[in-house]
């Protein structure tokens, strides 16, 4: 384990001492599972599996315009 000293402002210092309280665990463990949770929610792997769930089935566009849009969009960015 690492000791590390973090700044947070009031009212969040005052919920995770609640939390602790209520949780019967020290304050530290709320601070590395709220941080766990976080990096866990914002890898690119979990975004990218988000994204893949909403648009994994879709084909391509179904507008014409917006193939034609994606397709010169595409082509100027290389």
């Amino acid at each position: 384990m690492m000791k590390v000293a973090i700044s947070v402002p009031d009212r969040v210092h005052r919920a995770a001492d609640r939390a602790a309280r209520r949780m019967r665990v020290p304050r530290s463990r709320i601070y590395v599972k709220a941080l766990e949770a976080y990096l866990a929610a914002t890898s690119e792997e979990e975004i990218t599996r988000r994204l893949d769930a909403v648009y994994g089935s879709e084909t391509g566009p179904a507008d014409p315009f917006l193939a034609a849009a994606s397709k010169a969009t595409l082509r100027r960015s290389r």
